[in-house]
């Protein structure tokens, strides 16, 4: 079965830290790319990450830069966010979706509405 099993929401405080897990399971090629989405309440979905499996280039919404990192492990297939200096306005449910798509991503993310495959989301909560 072709899933995506995200993990490693939480409380933490203002300045803190949380790293998120995706593991990729039943896919029997590399031709995807790996995007991080959060939605807060009464907000629209917003792409946050994506790590393309092919090339491994990366895209970080601006607002985020310099405080979250994207990574896979391949040999886990197991993509990350390491979200640093975590702010309130964090604060949403973090979801991550498979885009099968050969190629580099960025300079910009792709719409919600084109990935292929998603998992279930992890709330996290930044106190301030």
């Amino acid at each position: 079965e072709v899933q995506l099993q995200a993990s490693g929401g939480g409380l933490v405080q203002a300045g803190g830290s949380l790293r998120l897990s995706c593991v990729v399971s039943g896919f029997t090629f590399d031709d995807y790319a790996i995007g991080w989405f959060r939605q807060a309440p009464g907000k629209e979905r917003e792409g946050v990450a994506s790590i393309s499996r092919w090339d491994g280039t990366t895209y970080l919404l601006d607002d985020v830069k310099g405080r979250f990192t994207i990574s896979s492990d391949n040999a886990k297939n197991t993509v990350y966010l390491q979200m640093d200096s975590l702010k309130s306005e964090d604060t949403a449910i973090y979801y991550c979706a498979a885009l099968w798509f050969v190629g580099s991503v960025g300079p910009t993310m792709a719409p919600a509405r084109t990935f292929d495959l998603w998992g279930q989301g992890t709330l996290v909560t930044v106190s301030s």
